[in-house]
């Protein structure tokens, strides 16, 4: 059986490796259309490539997937973060979970998970080929041939193909599985980060602050977690998750909206209230400046404090009650204006791909096209930061490397 796996990174070695553990006779090649193998694992986690996630809970894992939840529930039964785990560490790759839950190499370095995988790969007998591009496939009576756009790989047929290309960011690198018939999820941006040009806040880049809740105005959206100011705006998980499960609504705005920040991780207008007045009661003489509420950091409270148009030479006994409510309502509902994106570091995640309506999830063979798979991004399924992205990408890799 000649299997030709579309796609040099994390879901295509995952798959192809796979094909050959099912079907050790298998002659399995890997055509990468760049000079670069694993180009986005080594650039994971900042160098460090975060494998997986340590949760165990199906459901809960699920649920960190803005697209592609529900059939990646049934799909994690067959190949589960813990699954994850062992197979990394029963190759050499000794891991680490932090406190977050997500999961690194114990050597730190994203080398160690590129070497695995080239080690396995050549333990294996697959070949690789790289410059190689795909942009058609044909069907035949019983096979699909490869067309290249590289005249140094003339056309040739396979008994199955695995397309494991990543995320395209627009459409027109997915016009070759549409002509298959399949239906495409037009992509746009996922897992973000704000841009905020006219917001003085980005003078406190750097700040954490760790328990926030997050939500775009004018919508549903919402998010909670740790927040990250930096120069250009706003990041951090709570809103790289804002920006994965409001990929499409932010695309439709056009990355200009109102962001609204509560600083305190509570909505209860009345229990933030009392917190400062219980201030106000304990410690009058005071200054703003000397006195935080929420443990917030101090170059932060001294900026919402001046947002407030109060002074922080002020003591607490002089604010008065319009005043409390000022800083009640600052500390639940900030607003900034969000002007335009960034790529979070070096990783680019896509909503949309080929939709898994023309996808049978328990082989991950195409339902149009026989003999054809897929796996990992090039799928509308993608995470929100922490592992996930990969974990779907071993995943479906797993279970299309089966062959069925």
């Amino acid at each position: 059986m000649k299997v030709a796996v579309i796609g040099g990174g994390a879901a295509g070695f995952f798959s192809a490796i796979a094909v050959k553990e099912n079907h050790p006779t298998a002659q399995v090649t890997i055509f990468e259309k760049s000079q670069k193998l694993l180009a986005k694992v080594k650039v994971s986690g900042g160098g460090r490539c975060n494998v997986t996630n340590g949760c165990t809970s199906i459901a809960t894992l699920a649920r960190a997937y803005p697209r592609g939840s529900k059939s990646l529930k049934k799909a994690f039964r067959t190949f589960s973060t813990q699954d994850t785990m062992e197979w990394f560490e029963q190759r050499g790759v000794a891991l680490m979970v932090q406190e977050d839950n997500c999961v690194f190499p114990v050597s730190q370095s994203s080398q160690s998970v590129i070497d695995c995988f080239l080690r396995e790969a050549h333990r294996l007998g697959i070949t690789i080929k790289t410059g190689a591009g795909v942009n058609v496939i044909q069907k035949k009576e019983q096979s699909l041939e490869l067309h290249f756009n590289n005249e140094a790989f003339p056309p040739c047929e396979f008994d199955k193909v695995i397309v494991a290309t990543g995320g395209s960011p627009k459409i027109q690198g997915l016009t070759w599985l549409q002509f298959l018939e399949h239906d495409i999820e037009t992509p746009v941006p996922s897992l973000f980060t704000f841009n905020m040009p006219t917001e003085s806040i980005t003078s406190l880049m750097g700040i954490v602050v760790e328990q926030t809740i997050v939500s775009v105005q004018g919508t549903k959206l919402k998010a909670e977690g740790p927040l990250l100011i930096t120069h250009w705006g706003m990041s951090g998980p709570a809103i790289l998750k804002l920006s994965a499960f409001g990929a499409r609504v932010l695309s439709e705005m056009n990355y200009e909206f109102k962001v609204q920040v509560n600083w305190v991780n509570t909505i209860n207008y009345d229990a933030v209230l009392a917190e400062l007045t219980g201030i106000l009661e304990a410690h009058p003489q005071k200054t703003l400046a000397n006195y935080r509420p929420f443990l917030l950091p101090k170059r932060l409270w001294h900026y919402l404090v001046e947002k407030c148009q109060l002074s922080e030479e002020r003591r607490w006994e002089e604010i008065g009650k319009k005043g409390l409510h000022k800083l009640t309502r600052m500390l639940i509902n900030d607003e900034y204006q969000v002007k335009g994106k960034t790529t979070f570091k070096e990783e680019f995640v896509t909503c949309g791909g080929v939709s898994l309506d023309s996808v049978n999830f328990e082989t991950m063979e195409s339902k149009v096209c026989k003999n054809l798979y897929f796996a990992g991004e090039v799928l509308d399924v993608d995470g929100i930061t922490g592992g996930y992205n990969f974990q779907s990408a071993w995943t479906t890799g797993f279970i299309a490397g089966k062959l069925l």
